[in-house]
């Protein structure tokens, strides 16, 4: 599973990202979008972002936070219930 992470520096929903990948066990890429020139151009690029973290997997846009765990949980990945 190829697994990239669109981040900003000091982006808390990006660091919670990164967690969640750790308790599922999953190796992931790490691309940092630090300029606002890099962000628009990304924006421009993949017209469906409005914030970061952003992730793909597979080559298949997922989006942030809440729709990449909602994709580890549907996967068996992760567990839905609060630890």
């Amino acid at each position: 599973m190829e697994i990239l992470i669109y981040t900003t520096s000091g982006c808390f929903y990006c660091t919670q990202v990164k967690e969640l990948m750790r308790r599922a066990n999953l190796p992931y890429e790490i691309i940092e979008v630090s300029t606002m020139e890099d962000r628009q151009k990304f924006k421009v690029n993949n017209p469906k972002v409005i914030g970061f973290p952003y992730v793909i997997i597979d080559g298949e846009p997922i989006g942030g936070l809440v729709e990449t765990a909602r994709f580890l949980v549907q996967k068996g990945l992760v567990s839905g219930k609060k630890a």
